[in-house]
């Protein structure tokens, strides 16, 4: 008898040389000053370690997240604008994936989100 614990062939857990990022989303809460992101990453052997910037237009750290191995390949987080008083415009949210250095990382990703002025 066969017992398969995976729904999905793809979510056979990889060694660490295959694991990569297979999908950024970013999405503005309502109120402009914060960002939804979802990040997936392949299935893994051993807990990767994931750096995620969020940059303005003219390519100032808005904030910054450090992941420390993680146990989840499905992930979700608030990323919060920090020192503007109008949020509105374009924001470039980089996601790195690493094990031990991230000179260069294992893999890299990233979206723009736009966030509209508050009256549209």
């Amino acid at each position: 008898m066969e017992i398969n614990i995976f729904n999905d062939p793809n979510d056979v857990p990889q060694p660490k040389d295959k694991i990569k990022i297979e999908r950024v989303e970013a999405t503005p809460y309502p109120d402009g000053f914060r960002v939804h992101v979802e990040i997936d990453v392949t299935p893994f052997r051993e807990r990767p370690n994931l750096l995620i910037v969020m940059l303005d237009e003219a390519g100032n750290n808005i904030n910054e997240l450090s992941v420390i191995e993680t146990m989840h390949t499905k992930m979700e987080f608030t990323l919060h604008i920090r020192g503007k008083a109008d949020p509105a415009g374009t924001y470039q949210i980089a996601v790195e994936l690493f094990y031990e250095t991230r000179n260069p990382p294992q893999d890299q990703a990233s979206v723009s989100v736009d966030i509209p002025t508050a009256d549209a």
